[in-house]
């Protein structure tokens, strides 16, 4: 679903690239801060393996139970990320470059999916905002859209139809220089499974799963929103928000309840995970209702 013009970020926010850059520099010096609220809320993480074996990621199967399995034959390195589209400074980094030029930090997230589980989980990553801030976006950047790498080879998903291929989700260029929103380098203090995304995926705790998109092999700055893979298989399913809403119902069941893995009994599902307290003003006058 294509946002409607009174959902896009007003563009005073966005006029010149000065402001751009202040604006994420400001977000930046809150997030520490900023995650240090977030994490104090969130429960014990789940294990490593109730992680990396139950998961969502459909360039190797539907299966959530045999991803990790088909996910070993990935190679996640050497490895490189190309950020262009509206900006002053495009380029291609290596990940080893990107590793040494920004500072890890550990963060404890929630992640919610929409099919109705959810999980715990420490990431290990910096700050999206960091990295778009180097590209010096221009004023015509207002969504930031990704795309994962394409590799039918090793990714034995992406030889069969049901998604666009290579998959793609996006945000607006607000939710991206967010503090909260992690490009995530790692998960329980080692590197990031394949099964999770390695070497590169995003993490937007705030908003259903399929938003953090994994094994990220372009970012562009781009005017316009951006198509994405669920808004283009499902459009009446799944809208370019997806912000966690319970009381938003999928079209096909309810979002008010959730199950953690790992557990037998079902919890009320919070509204924007939990970090409403961050993230809530992003879409002051918005009507929440059309995420679906």
């Amino acid at each position: 679903m294509t946002p409607r013009p009174s959902e896009i970020t007003p563009q005073p926010l966005w006029d010149g690239r000065r402001g751009f850059l202040q604006q994420a520099l400001v977000l930046l010096g809150g997030a520490g801060g900023a995650a240090a609220r977030a994490q104090a809320i969130v429960e014990a993480p789940n294990t490593r393996d109730e992680v990396s074996r139950y998961n969502n990621y459909y360039e190797f199967s539907s299966n959530k139970e045999a991803v990790w399995k088909l996910a070993e034959e990935f190679q996640p390195q050497p490895w490189t990320v190309t950020i262009d589209g509206a900006c002053e400074k495009p380029r291609t980094w290596a990940l080893d470059d990107l590793l040494r030029r920004h500072a890890q930090e550990d963060r404890v997230y929630r992640l919610r999916c929409v099919e109705g589980w959810s999980a715990v989980v420490p990431w290990r990553g910096f700050p999206l905002a960091a990295l778009l801030a180097a590209s010096q976006p221009t004023s015509r950047a207002r969504f930031v859209a990704f795309e994962s790498v394409l590799r039918p080879a090793e990714m034995v998903g992406q030889r069969r139809p049901g998604l666009n291929w290579p998959y793609a989700e996006a945000l607006r260029i607000d939710e991206a220089i967010h503090p909260l929103t992690l490009l995530v380098t790692g998960a329980y203090g080692q590197a990031l499974p394949t099964a999770n995304g390695a070497p590169l995926r995003l993490a937007v705790p705030w908003k259903y799963g399929f938003k953090s998109i994994k094994a990220i092999a372009r970012i562009r700055l781009v005017e316009q929103p951006p198509a994405t893979a669920w808004t283009q298989a499902a459009p009446a399913e799944y809208g370019f928000y997806a912000n966690v809403n319970p009381e938003v119902a999928h079209p096909r069941w309810s979002q008010k309840r959730e199950l953690r893995l790992g557990e037998t009994a079902k919890r009320a599902t919070l509204p924007f995970n939990g970090y409403g307290a961050e993230v809530a003003a992003l879409y002051a006058g918005l009507d929440l209702r059309q995420n679906y």
